[in-house]
């Protein structure tokens, strides 16, 4: 198993003592109320307070409009967590470095709200969706197959919180991603996966004479349209609605494209339907055509606490998104990529918050 040097260091040995690991197994066991505890002293304020200034339990009950027993039962919980220090004489507490990073890093706020509106109450039925191989977590919200289906209609903010971890995500990398896609000049580009437009929106803004194909559900070019509407360049964007689930749905083949995208897509498909899936653009490729894979692929990840995220963010695939997909390791998509008669060319690493892009070209 190819593991990155970070990540070898941490997985392939072990590295805390008994009592450490003994209370890793305690932190485990008490893992939701652990979560929910932090949450709240981040919405409250609290750690905001505590970054600031060091106060007395009294002192934080005052300032956060909460009783002096809540503030008790927090602080105390928090202490133990790791969130915050506490100083013997005066009994004041301050913020720690877990704190800090709980407060300040974005991709732990996305994150937080993430697994509380979208993942939490769900999360129970983890076991049945597991057995089963559906998201059983899912019915929480509606009864659809599967959350893109569902995701125009899902509460308001649980769709605020699932856009933004999104968005947040893909967005980091846009940047060095078109540095790479745009090196081979692709006048016509395929988005499949396209979502509501926003790497779209990105290419059309970067090279003026492109012209790009979404492909996704018909809900989801309502909702990109919607999005798009009015802005520079978004009459170079065009839209191609289907269901590639369905194996008998193609890839549009009304004309040559220089590029395919595809973003943060085939991490919502089993293996099987990504095989399908590669198959159906093997067909519309040819010499000139090359297919850009970008993934957050755990096994490549520069620092280990984010191979950590992305292997339990798979089980929200499990649970809550479809119930077979997950965040991959590298080896499992270059398997796929060369069964269905592709060849990976270069594999482009450590771009934003941890994607690589795989680029592929037909045999």
């Amino acid at each position: 198993m190819y593991l990155s040097e970070s990540l070898r260091k941490k997985y392939t040995q072990e590295t805390l003592s008994a009592r450490d690991a003994q209370r890793q197994a305690e932190f485990i066991a008490f893992g939701p109320i652990v979560f929910q505890v932090s949450r709240l002293m981040v919405k409250w304020g609290i750690l905001e307070m505590l970054r600031d200034e060091a106060l007395t339990i009294e002192e934080i009950a005052r300032k956060a409009d909460i009783s002096v027993y809540a503030s008790k039962c927090l602080m105390e919980a928090s202490l133990t967590i790791g969130t915050v220090l506490v100083d013997e004489e005066t009994n004041r507490f301050t913020i720690s470095k877990t704190g800090w990073f709980l407060l300040n890093d974005p991709a732990t706020r996305v994150n937080i709200d993430f697994n509380h509106d979208v993942n939490y109450e769900g999360l129970f039925r983890l076991e049945e969706s597991l057995k089963e191989g559906r998201p059983a977590g899912l019915e929480h919200f509606g009864n659809w197959p599967t959350v893109y289906e569902g995701l125009s209609q899902l509460p308001e903010q649980a769709q605020k919180s699932w856009f933004a971890f999104d968005h947040f995500y893909s967005d980091s990398s846009f940047e060095e991603a078109l540095k790479i896609v745009f090196a081979r000049h692709p006048k016509t580009l395929m988005d499949v996966g396209g979502n509501t437009g926003r790497w779209a929106m990105q290419c059309v803004n970067y090279d003026k004479d492109v012209h790009v194909t979404i492909v996704d559900l018909p809900q989801q070019l309502e909702m990109m349209r919607e999005q798009t509407a009015g802005k520079e360049g978004a009459d170079r964007i065009h839209g191609f609605g289907t269901n590639l689930l369905d194996r008998e749905n193609t890839l549009p083949q009304d004309q040559h494209y220089d590029a395919i995208w595809m973003s943060q897509f085939l991490d919502c498909f089993g293996e099987d339907e990504i095989e399908s899936i590669l198959e159906r653009a093997a067909q519309v490729m040819d010499e000139d055509t090359t297919l850009y894979i970008m993934e957050t692929l755990w096994d490549r990840q520069k620092y280990e606490p984010a191979a950590f995220c992305l292997t339990q963010i798979s089980l929200y695939f499990t649970d809550i998104a479809n119930g077979n997909s997950k965040m991959y390791h590298s080896e499992d998509l270059i398997r796929i990529i060369e069964k269905v008669g592709l060849q990976v060319k270069e594999i482009h690493d450590n771009l934003g918050q941890g994607h690589s892009i795989i680029e592929v070209k037909k045999k």
